[in-house]
C-alpha cells in the first residue's frame, strides 16, 4: 500500500508540535445522601493531567445525560498512583460503600474491582483484552457483572508493523516492548504482529521490561541490532513510563510506533490507535443505562470506532537536526 493510501485508510492525522495542553480538571465528589451512587477506579495518581482529561470527558458526557452532582448523583473517585496495593485497597472501598455502579479506568482496576464483587455492575472503559482477562464470558454477551470498552483492538498490530515500515523502510527486525506482568494479554497483539512481519519479512523480538530501570539496556540491546525499530504494547507500565520510553527510544535513535497520542504528546515520534478519552465518553452512555434499569450482561463489549495517527513534528525536527549534525562531523572526520 502507497504511504498515501496507507495513511487514508489509518483515519485522522494530528501534528503535535510541543504545545503545551490545556486538560480540565474532574472536581471531587461530595456526597448526599438520597441519591443515586457511582464509583470511578482510576489507574493514576490524581494529580495527572492525562487521566483527569479521561476522567473529565466522562463527567462531561455524563452531565448531558442529565446527571447533575449535588442534585441526583454522588460520585466517588479513587486514584490509585498505578500501585497494585492502592488498587486491590480502592477498590473494596468503593465496594464497601455500595454504589449502583462503578466506573473502571483499565484492566488492573477492573481485575481488582471484579476480585471484590460479582453483583454490583461494572463498567470498563479501556480494557485491551476482556475475555482473555476473564472479565467477560463474551463480547457479545458478557453474561456477569462487567461490560464496556475494549481499547486498540489486536488487529492495531499489524497497522503498527505497517506504519514502522512506512516511516522507515530500511527495518527488518521489530523488537516489541512491554512489561510481561502488566499486559497478560500481550499475546493478543503478538499474534498479528507476527503475522504482518512475516508477510514484509520483518523479523519479530519481544522487549521485556519488568520496571523502570530495565529500560535502558533493553532499549540499548535491540539498538545494537542493525536496521531495528521498535513497537509499544499498550498497557499501564508502559503508558505510566511513557515520558522515559520515548526519551531512551530517541537517544538511541531507534525508529518506533506506539499505541496512543499521549505517548507521541511525551516526546514519542508516531503513535496510531484508539481514542482513549472517547472510551471514557462512551462509558458515560452504559452508567446511564445501569441506573436507568439495564443490566450489565444486556449490553455488549464495544470495540473502539474513532483512531489517531499522531505525529510529533518536534521530534522529528530534533531527529532531522541530529542527523545533520552527525553528517557534519563526519564530513569533518574526512
Amino acid at each position: 500500500m502507497r504511504r498515501r493510501e496507507f495513511i487514508t485508510h489509518l483515519g485522522s492525522i494530528t501534528l503535535i508540535g510541543g504545545a503545551a495542553v490545556a486538560w480540565p480538571v474532574a472536581a471531587r465528589a461530595q456526597p448526599t445522601d438520597g441519591m443515586r451512587r457511582i464509583g470511578v477506579l482510576m489507574a493514576s495518581a490524581e494529580n495527572n493531567p492525562q487521566y483527569q482529561a479521561y476522567a473529565a470527558k466522562f463527567a462531561e458526557a455524563f452531565q448531558k445525560l442529565g446527571w447533575e452532582r449535588a442534585r441526583n448523583i454522588q460520585i466517588d473517585y479513587r486514584w490509585a498512583a498505578f500501585d497494585a496495593e492502592l488498587m486491590e485497597q480502592f477498590a473494596r472501598e468503593l465496594v464497601a460503600l455500595q454504589p449502583d455502579v462503578i466506573l473502571s479506568n483499565n484492566t488492573p482496576t477492573t481485575a481488582a474491582l471484579l476480585q471484590q464483587t460479582r453483583t454490583i455492575p461494572i463498567v470498563f472503559a479501556t480494557v485491551a483484552d476482556p475475555i482473555g482477562s476473564g472479565f467477560v464470558a463474551g463480547l457479545s454477551r458478557p453474561e456477569g457483572n462487567a461490560t464496556g470498552f475494549a481499547t486498540s483492538v489486536a488487529s492495531l498490530g499489524s497497522k503498527w508493523v505497517e506504519l514502522l515500515k512506512e516511516i522507515a523502510p530500511s527495518v527488518v527486525r521489530v523488537a516489541v516492548l512491554f512489561n510481561p506482568t502488566a499486559a497478560p494479554y500481550a499475546e493478543s497483539y503478538l499474534k498479528p504482529i507476527k503475522a504482518a512481519a512475516a508477510s514484509l519479512a520483518v523479523e519479530v523480538a519481544t522487549a521485556l521490561v519488568h520496571k523502570a530501570s530495565e529500560l535502558e539496556s533493553v532499549v540499548a540491546a535491540q539498538a545494537r541490532e542493525p536496521n531495528s525499530g521498535l513497537i509499544v504494547i499498550p498497557e499501564t507500565f508502559t503508558i505510566a513510563h511513557r515520558v522515559d520510553i520515548a526519551s531512551v527510544v530517541a537517544r538511541y535513535r531507534l525508529p518506533a510506533i506506539y499505541p496512543y497520542r499521549l505517548f507521541a504528546e511525551a516526546g514519542g515520534l508516531v503513535a496510531f490507535g484508539d481514542d482513549l478519552p472517547d472510551n471514557f465518553r462512551r462509558a458515560a452512555s452504559y452508567v446511564d443505562r445501569i441506573l436507568k434499569g439495564a443490566k450489565p450482561s444486556e449490553l455488549p463489549v464495544q470495540s473502539p470506532d474513532k483512531f489517531d495517527l499522531v505525529v510529533n513534528l518536534t521530534t522529528v525536527a530534533l531527529g532531522k537536526a541530529r542527523e545533520r549534525r552527525i553528517r557534519d562531523e563526519s564530513v569533518k572526520l574526512l
